[in-house]
């Protein structure tokens, strides 16, 4: 690892340890994505003030974040953009990187701390698993080339028909062999579906050989999101990665603080709830 990787992964971890809050959902042509979203510029205000470690938006937003002349979150740019998420199932899976070509650029013009990048495994869709695989290939090559950590995102998702069009799952026997096969490809993070048996984490994380993220899915109950994710850090989880768990919510900002209370300094999920009402 070069010294320039080093140095960036460092903005990206205070520690060994980040929040990384998402807000590159407009990629995904869904709807309901951006219910809390509608004025990105205001939300981006609104996380910069709050100052989690790092805000993983899209190369059409990123200037949001890097206009910034103040102290400012970490830049994750999201370097892929496919249909894997649409609430209709589709006669062809695709994903694709936004400049195939040259697939770090904006990264590096933009002054991102890392790259990521979707790693999908849908049942009978192997075309886009193969994509997905090309993508990282380029990515890899790339981010070699100038030093930029690549995060992967393996995900596990669910057959057409059961539940919502392709939701992601957390079997710990189908996410630990798609989370070595990230590490295999070259990831020097990974950001990770939670467990079912959120007991089950710390087997990702000996998969992962690098530090792991676990990706926080649709806004759930705050109170049950800080629990859960007290638990995982005790399972030896780097940090979180969540977006609709923290924008989707009355008062992001008072989110944030709760949840880098958690990642940070080891409060319990009952002490951040606290935090979070304080205010």
């Amino acid at each position: 690892m070069s010294a320039t990787h080093k140095v960036r992964l460092n903005r990206l971890f205070n520690n060994g340890k980040c929040l990384d809050v998402a807000i590159d959902h407009g990629i995904a042509n869904e709807p309901d994505f951006l219910i809390g979203l509608e004025d990105i510029s205001t939300v981006m205000s609104s996380l910069i003030a709050a100052q989690p470690d790092a805000i993983q938006v899209n190369y059409g937003q990123a200037d949001l974040l890097q206009q910034v002349a103040q102290k400012k979150p970490a830049l994750v740019l999201r370097t892929d953009v496919g249909n894997a998420y649409n609430a209709a199932r589709h006669r062809e899976m695709w994903a694709v990187l936004h400049n195939p070509e040259q697939p770090i650029l904006a990264a590096l013009q933009m002054d991102a701390a890392a790259v990521v990048v979707n790693l999908y495994m849908i049942p009978d869709e192997p075309g886009i698993f193969r994509q997905c695989v090309e993508n990282i290939g380029r990515l890899r090559h790339a981010c070699e080339k100038y030093a930029m950590p690549l995060m992967i995102e393996p995900l596990v998702m669910a057959p057409a028909g059961q539940g919502a069009a392709y939701g992601s799952l957390g079997d710990v026997d189908k996410i630990v062999p798609l989370v070595r096969l990230a590490r295999e490809l070259g990831a020097d993070i990974i950001k990770a579906d939670p467990t079912d048996n959120v007991e089950d984490f710390h087997r990702v994380v000996e998969a992962a050989r690098c530090p792991t993220l676990v990706r926080g899915g649709g806004k759930g109950e705050l109170s049950a999101v800080l629990d859960k994710t007290a638990a995982l850090m005790a399972q030896g989880a780097s940090g979180m990665v969540y977006g609709r768990n923290v924008y989707q919510h009355s008062n992001p900002s008072q989110v944030v603080k709760a949840l880098m209370a958690i990642i940070h300094q080891g409060a319990s999920g009952t002490d951040a709830l606290e935090i979070y009402q304080r205010f």
